[in-house]
Formats: structure tokens, sequence, C-alpha cells
């Protein structure tokens, strides 16, 4: 089709979505990209998902299965497919990827950078990892011909509010929802009722308080079930903490990774309330699903999750806080309704995938024909 494009996404796990809100975010970017007529190749680190899906072309490469070398491995590997086969532009994502950026541009790829948020200030990052992220995102703001960023807090933060090579484009949401009939259904496998749970989801680090949140929970007087959707991709120290926090607390049950994902719309839907630990990067997918599916939300008080939801939540920064939250919904689990409706009104106009992929679109249209006519 005319206006067609021969698109690379670099530095992502790949698709279909197995991993956390990131990897969804770009996997409906790519998706979108591809319904509209563009060639994207999307490089992932595992097999099993087929040659294509959803429109999008898998290649996958191998990785070392190391926490410091995984991303930049895989991602080395990808870059040299990509100069081999030519795309027309390159989305690379990840800061930790930006000596890629050069080495793309070098050799002729019109390449934009996407920045996830502080990657330097995750805990896991701690010493040499952070300050390499931290140089990497001066580099790949740098040399990357055009940057993304999906948060404005996250833009003034980096000091590029002013950069005009810097595009501030949100994540989306799905904004349909299934009937009542079908989400108690789905609920029910999950021996779940709706409006009978409180719900986080969230991996196991220690950005996104899931042990302060089950801590919190634990002390609360809550009498509904406290349901904990994640997984640590690397043995650690703080998944054994969430299992210390819980310390023979029934009502709290963790149920390990859902990748249904029409299952955990249901989940979303169905809770009580969604209690959010996420404290560093920008526009969170896990969050933005909650607004769609208009559940009241218990958040961690940052200035993302604030731009996020427009301040509407109630919010935490200490267990304490957690637990007279969760009491509060349950003692009148109408109080939230007025704040449930405007974060489900700030969703629907701010966070639309449509508009989404348009952005991406528009922005990698422009970067391929500046490189062609100069």
């Amino acid at each position: 089709m005319p206006g067609q494009m021969k698109v690379a996404i670099i530095g992502t796990r790949g698709v279909p979505a197995r991993y956390g809100g990131f990897e969804t975010a770009v996997e409906e970017i790519g998706a979108g990209l591809a319904a509209i007529g563009h060639m994207v190749v999307v490089y992932c680190r595992r097999s099993g998902g087929g040659r294509f899906y959803r429109g999008m072309r898998r290649v996958v490469l191998p990785s070392i299965h190391r926490r410091a070398l995984e991303t930049v491995s895989h991602a080395g590997l990808s870059t040299i497919h990509a100069l081999l086969h030519r795309p027309d532009v390159a989305l690379v994502l990840n800061a930790a990827n930006a000596p890629y950026v050069a080495v793309l541009r070098a050799a002729g790829v019109p390449t934009v950078l996407h920045l996830d948020g502080h990657d330097a200030h995750r805990a896991k990052w701690r010493g040499i990892g952070s300050r390499y992220y931290s140089v990497a995102t001066r580099v790949g703001v740098r040399v990357a011909e055009r940057v993304v960023v999906d948060s404005k807090t996250v833009q003034l933060e980096l000091g590029l509010a002013h950069d005009p090579k810097v595009v501030f484009i949100p994540y989306g949401a799905d904004q349909t929802s299934a009937s009542v009939r079908v989400i108690d259904e789905r609920l029910s496998s999950m021996d779940l009722r709706r409006g009978g749970y409180h719900l986080v989801v969230a991996r196991f680090e220690p950005e996104n308080h899931v042990a302060e949140i089950v801590e919190g929970y634990s002390s609360s007087t809550a009498r509904m079930p406290l349901v904990v959707v994640g997984f640590q991709a690397y043995p650690g120290e703080y998944g054994w903490r969430i299992k210390q926090a819980i310390r023979g607390d029934r009502r709290v049950s963790l149920v390990g990774p859902v990748w249904d994902q029409d299952l955990l719309d249901a989940m979303y839907a169905g809770a009580m309330s969604y209690l959010h630990g996420h404290s560093v990067g920008g526009t969170n997918p896990s969050l933005l699903r909650a607004m769609v599916h208009a559940t009241p939300v218990i958040a961690f008080d940052c200035p993302y999750n604030r731009e996020t939801t427009g301040g509407s939540a109630l919010w935490f920064d200490s267990p304490a806080q957690i637990a007279a939250a969760i009491d509060r919904v349950e003692a009148d689990p109408r109080s939230q309704d007025d704040q449930v409706a405007r974060a489900r009104e700030r969703v629907s106009r701010e966070y639309v995938w449509a508009d989404v992929v348009s952005s991406y679109d528009a922005l990698l249209r422009d970067v391929s024909r500046k490189h062609r006519y100069g």
C-alpha cells in the first residue's frame, strides 16, 4: 500500500506480551501499525508464538539470561539482524539500548528511541547499572533522531520539556468491556466473585511496593481477600520478603502470573479495589486498565500516578495508609464513585490506542521521510 514502511521494533521481550504492562503496550503499538499496513518486525527473546502474531512478524533471537546482560545482548543481535534486512525505520526501546541507536544511525537507519521512565532509579540497577542507565539515557537522547516519552512528568524531570526532538506519546488502554455475565463466568474459574476481593497486579520488584501492600493489607480489618497477580523475573530477596509479609494470613492469595488477557480484564473489572504500588516510570498500563474498568484505585503517591489518574485515587506512602484506604473502601464501597467516574472519563479521553498508534505512525513516517529526502 502507498506509504507502507518496514518498521523494526528492538529492545522488548517480544510478542505475545508475557511479562508486564510495558510489553502489552508494545504489542498494541506494533499490532496497530501492522493493521494500518506497515510491515512490522518485532525482535523476540522466546519461541512458541509462531512466525506471525497479530500481523507482526516475530524474529526470535537468543540472549544471555542474566539480569545485567539479557536486554543488551538480545538488542545487540537484533540490531545486527535489522542492519542485514534494512528497515525503513527502527523503534528502539529501553535506554539501556542507546548504544545500538548510534550503530543504527551510523549505518543509515533512521531511529527513534523510547524512554520507559527512570530506569536508572530501579532498585535492581543499583551502582554500576544505575550509572550506566543515566549515561545511556543522555547518549540516547543525543544520538536518536527522535525520542518518545510516555509521561510529561518524566519529560520534565529529564530536562527535556523544551527539546524539539522529544515527543510525548502516552500508552493507551482497551476501552471495551465484557458483559457482567462473561465477567462472572471468568471470575468463577478463579473461585472469585465480583466485588469480593482486592487486587494487585505487578512484577515483584521493590519499586512496585508489593510487600508493603501485603503488609498494609494484613494490618487492615478487611473481610475481602487480597489477590496478588505477579512474579519475580529473577530469583531474589524481594520475592521472599513478600512471602514473609503474608506470614500465614489466609486472606492473601499469591496466584502467580495471569497471561490470559480476557481473564485478567475480568479480574480488574470485578475487584473491589485495585492497589497500585508502582513508583518508577511514567504512564503505567496496569493503572490504565483499572481506570478503564471503573475499579477504585488505591495508588502509591508519586507524580507519575497522579499524572495518569488526574488525581482520582486514594493515596498511600506507607502500610498504615494502605490499611486505612482498604478499610475505607470496604466500609463504604460507593464512597469512591466520583473518583472512579473521573478516572474513567480521563482514560477514555486521554489514553486511546487508536490515537496512540496514529501518533506513532505520524512520527515514524516523519523520521523516515526526513531521512530519505533530507
